[in-house]
């Protein structure tokens, strides 16, 4: 069957079938609970604008404080017009001033004489050295030196024997001179009393030509013999002279076999064992100076470059402070730090030891009158803004910052005398424009 098919039934009872009304819930109200209800509506409404009141308040406050930290935690330091001494802050350690370190002065096998701690004076033998290379070698040099000695010798007989054979000649020449002229002398007699031909006359005038001749050369051959027997004498001289000096070398080098201490102090350390072969120019031993101390300091790589010798030094010896002077500052940079020396300025202090922990502070500048304030571990030249207390805010203030010292920092703009600046760390506030401080 369809729906539409359906017919409604006939009911039994058509008064039932009406729909009820709300007449028999509805009661009237009495005037005060009215007016208890309406005055309970207006203080609900109060309280709600009360509360957002009081949530608009948090949250203006909240977006302009950014964070509240307590006072307890910052630290402060005032902007003031004073002294400024810039200084830099090392650590050092007492060296000997003077330990000289021996080496080997050729291949051979060292033999010890002494211990590492023992007290030796200058002079003393502390090792051998034996070498037969070294040895054989200044055997060999002092053997031609010996050859060359003999050549030189043998060079200024045979010098002597040609000067005396050039000096033969010239002389025979010079009789030969004064024979021709009494020869001509007689044939100009006879020549005169018209006793001899013209021709025999002109003979005993060229004869004397000749033996004058003749002697001028021969001199002169004289000369220029001795000029280049001198040259040949100097050269062999000088070709001795060289292996004489090559000969004195060997024989410093064989006397430095034996190692002597060049100062007076202690051992320090051998740098090799007993009877050890070791190579040319190796580290055998070192003695140590204890009668003159310097510090030795390290600094960062960016105050290297302000630090020069002669700058005065403080040097913090067990609580006591000792004036020092720099002596030298290294040009070369080893992780980020630079090497220096510092000596003592007055005696030095007793009872020193070697490797013993002090510390230096060496002044860079020192001024009058400077805009400064007590820096703190985040403080730096670079800083670009630091945060200034006002009442009970603290606001971050553009600067520019000079430069700094163990414990303080210059200002150079961005300040004034008299303002307070948060020194501790702020990297958490993420460069926050401003934060609120609580007591």
């Amino acid at each position: 069957m369809k729906l539409a098919q359906l017919q409604k039934l006939p009911s039994a009872n058509p008064e039932a079938d009406r729909i009820r009304g709300t007449q028999a819930q509805d009661a009237p109200l009495s005037p005060a609970q009215g007016h208890w209800r309406r005055f309970r509506t207006v203080y609900a409404a109060s309280a709600a604008g009360l509360f957002l009141l009081l949530v608009a308040l948090l949250v203006h406050g909240w977006l302009h404080s950014g964070e509240v930290i307590s006072r307890g935690r910052l630290r402060l330091a005032t902007v003031e017009r004073g002294p400024f001494v810039r200084d830099v802050a090392a650590d050092g350690t007492v060296v000997a001033a003077v330990s000289p370190t021996l080496y080997a002065i050729a291949a051979g096998t060292v033999s010890y004489v002494v211990h590492a701690g023992d007290p030796v004076k200058k002079g003393d033998v502390l090792a051998h050295l034996d070498s037969p290379e070294l040895r054989n070698e200044y055997q060999r040099e002092r053997a031609t030196l010996d050859s060359l000695d003999a050549a030189l010798a043998r060079q200024q007989i045979e010098i002597r024997r040609q000067i005396l054979t050039s000096k033969q000649q010239a002389d025979l020449a010079q009789v030969a001179i004064q024979a021709a002229q009494r020869e001509l002398a007689r044939n100009q007699w006879a020549w005169d009393q018209h006793v001899i031909p013209e021709r025999d006359y002109k003979r005993a005038q060229d004869d004397v030509s000749t033996a004058q001749l003749n002697y001028d050369h021969a001199r002169d051959t004289a000369a220029l013999e001795r000029d280049s027997l001198a040259l040949d004498l100097r050269t062999k001289r000088l070709e001795r002279d060289r292996q004489a000096l090559v000969v004195t070398g060997l024989a410093s080098r064989v006397e430095s076999l034996e190692l002597r201490s060049p100062v007076d102090g202690t051992i320090g350390n051998l740098a090799v064992q007993e009877k050890t072969h070791v190579a040319a120019d190796a580290a055998l031993i070192t003695v140590v100076d204890l009668s003159a101390f310097e510090i030795e300091f390290q600094v960062a790589e960016t105050y290297a470059t302000e630090i020069r010798p002669g700058m005065a030094a403080q040097i913090t010896l067990e609580g006591e402070p000792v004036a020092g002077t720099v002596t030298a500052i290294s040009p070369e940079v080893h992780a980020s730090q630079v090497t220096g020396r510092v000596k003592f300025s007055g005696p030095q202090p007793p009872r020193l030891r070697q490797n013993e922990r002090v510390a230096v502070r060496i002044v860079l500048d020192e001024r009058d009158r400077v805009l400064r304030f007590e820096r703190g571990s985040f403080i730096e030249p670079t800083t670009r803004s630091v945060y200034v207390v006002r009442r009970d805010h603290a606001q971050r203030v553009p600067v520019e910052l000079g430069p700094a010292s163990v414990a303080q920092i210059e200002v150079l703009r961005g300040l004034a005398a008299g303002d307070v600046v948060v020194t501790s760390d702020t990297r958490d506030l993420n460069q926050a424009p401003e934060f609120a401080i609580s007591n």
